[in-house]
């Protein structure tokens, strides 16, 4: 069944308590609903069959082009006659300006996906990769979710990971639990704080940023407390070490932030810019980025030398528009003084207009901080920790120092029974 009209759509399936039609719970229940009628009707009528129901429910661009051209796409399939059946369900959006040519990506993506899930199940990156196959620059995949019997090993953590390696998109999330998670279900209108960094691993410094900086987001005059969230964000480019990104690395990094309750974004944003980009799609209400002062001074002198032909004020004007702000997490230098937002050591040419991004709440301190714990530096508690030496468990949470021990995370285990012999 397709093109039906939204009365008709939901006599079958019933109406959604949020009222849209293009959801992860619209797919979910059009899976249950045709896969469970094709069961009833066929499933004694041809034993030794192997069943599956492909649906999607798409918003392809309209006239005016407001709708860019999004929806998920989702297929029930058993791999065995009388198998319980598995499911996968992707979050896609169409980069062609035409409907007709964003109709014609879909139905290719609908074939790749069906010869993914019996051909490729096996192997979650090559299944991944193949959805690509012939729509390069059309489409991006931002959100997979593989559950069933056959992939009770595959891990939405590494699923993500996977999404943004290989360019299926720039930027792919997951929650708390570690699960597949898209912006559309719960970033809408909503505010929220990113903070990115290499938590390798999150010691009580990282912590004390995420807890300070976020209190003092959800206090600010026009944001409700109970609307905003905040994620930690690995980029490619900090799990990459000597050019190569470990998977073992990135998993262990995820779950400690998981263990620490937090939701997680992965990108290939080296810029924040790019990052912001891809949330307008959500129009979030406000943004808030911590950034470390280090940090804060490294983006401020890449942005100065590279514009000074003139761009400068174009440079800034699209990181720091209305609805986004910086929240800077101070640091100690290397002879132990502090760096702050006002104290950043900025280049002369661009001191006057770092002032007025000071002064108009740009660029604000991160206010309620623990200053005593300013002198851990997570390079130093990885060295600790893979040198198993005593004394790191000090500087981390203690449901981490607990993760780590039982798991052998972030190179303790191996080292630990080295030194123990």
């Amino acid at each position: 069944m397709s093109a039906y009209d939204k009365v008709y759509s939901d006599e079958i399936y019933g109406r959604e308590p949020s009222g849209r039609y293009v959801c992860a719970p619209r797919i979910n229940k059009m899976l249950n609903h045709e896969y469970t009628l094709m069961e009833e009707r066929l499933k004694n009528q041809k034993p030794g069959t192997n069943f599956f129901a492909f649906a999607d429910t798409i918003a392809a661009i309209d006239f005016n082009r407001t709708v860019s051209g999004h929806g998920w796409i989702g297929m029930r399939f058993q791999l065995e006659p009388d198998a319980l059946p598995n499911d996968i369900v992707l979050h896609v959006r169409m980069l062609d300006r035409d409907s007709q040519q964003q109709a014609s990506a879909i139905g290719i993506l609908g074939v790749n996906l069906v010869y993914a899930c019996f051909r490729l199940h096996n192997d979650p990156e090559e299944l991944i990769k193949s959805l690509n196959d012939a729509l390069h620059d059309r489409i991006v995949i931002d959100y997979i979710k593989l559950d069933g019997p056959n992939f009770t090993t595959v891990d939405s953590r590494y699923l993500a990971l996977l999404l943004v390696q290989h360019g299926l998109t720039e930027v792919a999330m997951f929650g708390p639990d570690g699960e597949a998670i898209h912006g559309s279900e719960f970033l809408y209108k909503k505010s929220l704080m990113v903070a990115r960094g290499h938590y390798r691993p999150p010691t009580l410094v990282s912590l004390d940023a995420l807890r300070s900086s976020f209190q003092q987001f959800k206090d600010e005059e026009d944001i409700d407390p109970n609307e905003a969230h905040i994620m930690c964000e690995l980029t490619l480019e900090y799990l990459r070490e000597d050019g190569v990104i470990n998977k073992s690395d990135f998993m262990e990094r995820a779950k400690a932030l998981n263990a620490l309750g937090v939701s997680v974004i992965v990108s290939n944003c080296h810029s924040h810019q790019r990052l912001i980009n891809y949330l307008s799609e959500f129009k979030i209400q406000r943004l808030g980025l911590v950034i470390g002062a280090r940090e804060l001074l490294e983006i401020i002198n890449e942005k100065y030398y590279q514009n000074r032909d003139g761009r400068l004020l174009v440079a800034f004007g699209e990181l720091f528009t209305r609805n986004i702000k910086i929240y800077v997490y101070p640091v100690l230098t290397s002879d132990k003084n502090l760096m702050t937002g006002q104290s950043l050591p900025v280049p002369d040419g661009i001191k006057f207009l770092y002032q007025y991004l000071v002064e108009s709440q740009h660029i604000v301190e991160v206010e309620d901080y623990n200053e005593d714990l300013l002198h851990i530096f997570p390079r130093e508690v990885l060295q600790l920790i893979q040198n198993g030496e005593e004394g790191w468990e000090k500087f981390l949470p203690s449901v981490l120092v607990d993760l780590i021990k039982e798991h052998g995370m972030f190179g303790w285990n191996a080292k630990h029974k080295k030194v123990s012999v």
